[in-house]
């Protein structure tokens, strides 16, 4: 238990002097807190309608201004968080899960290798948005189709990484000494093989994240993503891009923060990819 809090401590130490990863890594917590404490932030209903301040531009009470209907843009901003963020944490998850125990049984198991890897290929073939769209077409616009969907498209990249890793570890001398020990296969992939693979698979976690939230706000922006009463980012763009001239806020508010959110997770996956590699450790 020391030695793991020791070398906890030594990671935390080594993240820190990674100013970008920090920074990533406050951006990040401020939207995952807004996200959390959404009703609590926000300054109206996301879905209160007022007719008498339609297009009104950023100026208090409200800061981002309105829409075509009124509706608070900053609330609806805020209450957006939710979505993408869920969106892309469970996304991510379920491509890490997915794409990780793929990867170990193709990269570990030679005759299962072929089959698997030419079926993620194929779906690599596909560009990530058109297999999203496909598959939200034949699952109907919910939350949970757009996590299903952005997690069948990025499992692939995650099993071809994890693959590598074991087609390289299997090799090594201790579990070659491990399997020559009588160990069976399941405490060898478990034992020895999967740590060698947490490395990458945490650091492409990162990046598929911030994909994600990429690719759900893409599908809401053309109406197969989540439902148009649930505020997203995404939607909002999509209804502000009619009005670009008279109401550019509607786009830059959600086009802003995007931005900001991809561009925090991607330095904190930076951040972890320095930590975690023992080269740059040293």
């Amino acid at each position: 238990m020391s030695s793991f809090i020791q070398n906890l401590s030594h990671n935390w130490q080594i993240l820190k002097k990674n100013r970008f990863a920090v920074v990533g890594g406050a951006v990040m917590l401020v939207l995952i807190s807004i996200a959390v404490f959404a009703p609590l932030v926000s300054p109206f209903d996301p879905n209160q309608l007022d007719s008498l301040r339609r297009l009104k531009a950023p100026q208090l009470p409200h800061l981002f201004g309105t829409d075509r209907f009124g509706r608070d843009v900053l609330s609806q901003v805020i209450y957006g968080t939710r979505v993408s963020l869920t969106a892309g944490i469970l996304s991510s998850l379920l491509a890490t899960v997915l794409g990780t125990v793929i990867g170990v049984i193709a990269g570990y198991y030679k005759r299962f290798d072929n089959l698997i890897m030419r079926v993620m290929d194929g779906l690599m073939a596909f560009p990530s948005i058109l297999l999203a769209i496909a598959i939200m077409a034949a699952l109907g616009p919910r939350l949970a189709n757009v996590i299903v969907a952005l997690g069948v498209v990025y499992t692939p990249r995650t099993a071809r990484i994890c693959r590598s890793v074991v087609l390289v570890t299997r090799e090594l001398g201790y579990v070659e000494a491990a399997r020559a020990a009588g160990a069976k296969n399941f405490r060898i992939l478990y034992k020895h093989i999967l740590p060698n693979c947490l490395q990458a698979v945490a650091v492409q976690a990162t990046f598929v994240f911030a994909y994600a939230i990429l690719a759900e706000a893409a599908l809401s922006f053309l109406g197969v993503g989540v439902p148009p009463d649930i505020p997203s980012w995404g939607a909002i763009i999509s209804e502000g891009r009619n009005y670009m001239r008279i109401a550019p806020w509607l786009t830059l508010s959600p086009g802003l923060v995007i931005m900001l959110a991809v561009l925090g997770l991607n330095l904190l996956g930076d951040g972890l990819r320095d930590m975690l590699d023992p080269q740059l450790r040293r």
